[in-house]
């Protein structure tokens, strides 16, 4: 649990941080969008090379970016299986009703980096942009929807405080293991039904801190009149500056290159 990146803010003062957060999400849409529909392994090694530059220049350790891989581990080796086990295509080994393929395994290849570059990708963005920035980018940019009758800061706020939640979240799971383990649970032993039912009282005081937190949080809303976006003001407005220009002409050459490798690759011979 400790593990978990996305939702966390890693303070610095470092070109990426000081993007406007709509250049952020710009960005990390573009990045997931294109890795969605690519195939061939030139691309994955691009993105590869742009998500590394992209973390060298925010200053937050690697290493506290690639833990975050470690909760979805399990997701990860299950997909792995699926698509080597069910894939098919040229075998390579049997074993009773299973097959592994030679397809299957570039495939499950394939999807583990995609896996893996989508979860960084979002990780950098919430470690870069404080959940305030968030929720201001995400209303500026799809301000427009408000038109159609789209209560598009409402939807903002509810997505920023869900991501502030996930770490205060964690943290209080930590405290509620420890506290338990010091009454002498033991979370480790016994079979799978036996860890299910020991998570009980670990889910049922987490559940209820979650409740509590969250009518904590409604009232301070409340104690501050907020009412919405119906009349609010920002105190510190969102204003391009020469270097989002900048980060936006990088994301759009990005965004051509990676086209460029899923139109041609295939026919090149790279395609999978």
């Amino acid at each position: 649990m400790r593990e978990i990146t996305i939702g966390q803010y890693y303070m610095a003062d470092s070109p990426i941080h000081r993007l406007d957060p709509r250049v952020k999400l710009a960005g990390t849409f573009a990045f997931m969008l294109t890795l969605l529909f690519q195939k061939n392994f030139p691309a994955y090694v691009i993105a590869v090379l742009v998500l590394f530059i992209v973390v060298k220049m925010s200053t937050v350790p690697f290493k506290f970016i690639v833990r975050g891989l470690k909760p979805i581990a399990v997701i990860i080796l299950f997909s792995i299986i699926v698509n080597m086990l069910f894939v098919p295509g040229e075998p390579l080994f049997k074993f009773w009703l299973f097959q592994i393929t030679r397809e299957g395994i570039v495939m499950a290849i394939g999807l583990s980096i995609r896996l893996s570059l989508l979860i960084l990708g979002a990780s950098v963005m919430t470690l870069t942009t404080t959940p305030n920035e968030l929720t201001d980018g995400i209303e500026k940019a799809f301000g427009g929807l408000k038109r159609l009758g789209v209560p598009i800061h409402e939807i903002a706020m509810m997505m920023s405080i869900a991501l502030r939640f996930i770490p205060i979240l964690t943290e209080e799971t930590d405290r509620i293991m420890k506290a338990q383990m010091a009454r002498g649970a033991d979370l480790d032993s016994g079979n799978l039904i036996q860890k299910i039912k020991s998570l009980i009282p670990i889910l049922v005081p987490l559940f209820v801190a979650a409740i509590r937190r969250a009518g904590d949080l409604a009232m301070a809303m409340e104690a501050k009149c907020y009412n919405g976006s119906v009349g609010r003001t920002k105190m510190k407005p969102l204003v391009y500056q020469k270097r989002d220009r900048f980060a936006y002409a990088i994301i759009l050459v990005y965004i051509a290159v990676m086209i460029g490798l899923a139109v041609l690759a295939p026919r090149l011979g790279f395609g999978f």
